[in-house]
């Protein structure tokens, strides 16, 4: 099994219902097992700003498929959820969104998988919620923790559980 660490996120919606889903279905338990959940944040809009906020959130997961098999499963399940891709906003509304942000320590360029994330280190919130699950864990050279306290938090609210809901 190899390690790899997943966001998520959506604004369209029950967000937080959604984004539970998704977990769900993403992490079977054997082909794709989960280790760790940060809790859910309420986050502003990042690329477009005039949207609702964001509900985000990052996981930790150990898996038996390749990175491009696993990017496949998650597409899947954001199709699952309502997401078009094809008729949707680059950095626009979107009923849930899932990125790869690494697996193991590869680093990989293949056009429509690129890691680690390319922009994960623009972005607090998944740095935020991903320094909660894996702070400690370097990519690319920096730790998550030094890179999440050196990104504007302006806006991020850590929320708390949902009752009969899967936060941490």
């Amino acid at each position: 099994m190899t390690p790899a660490l997943v966001a998520l996120g959506g604004n369209v919606g029950d967000s937080r219902a959604l984004l539970d889903r998704a977990v769900a279905l993403l992490c079977d338990g054997r082909e794709v097992r989960l280790t760790a959940r940060s809790s859910d944040y309420r986050t502003p809009p990042w690329g477009v700003t005039e949207q609702p906020p964001f509900i985000n959130l990052c996981i930790a997961v150990e898996t038996s498929l390749t990175p491009a098999a696993l990017l496949a499963r998650a597409q899947a399940v954001e199709r699952a959820l309502g997401r078009d891709r094809a008729h949707e906003q680059r950095w626009g509304p979107r009923s849930v969104d899932i990125d790869i942000i690494a697996f193991d320590d590869l680093t990989l360029d293949q056009g429509d998988l690129i890691l680690p994330h390319p922009r994960l280190f623009e972005r607090a919130f998944v740095l935020v919620p991903l320094a909660e699950i894996a702070g400690s864990r370097v990519i690319a050279g920096c730790r998550i923790e030094d890179a999440a306290a050196a990104t504007d938090r302006a806006g991020i609210e850590r929320l708390p559980p949902r009752p009969g809901g899967a936060g941490p």
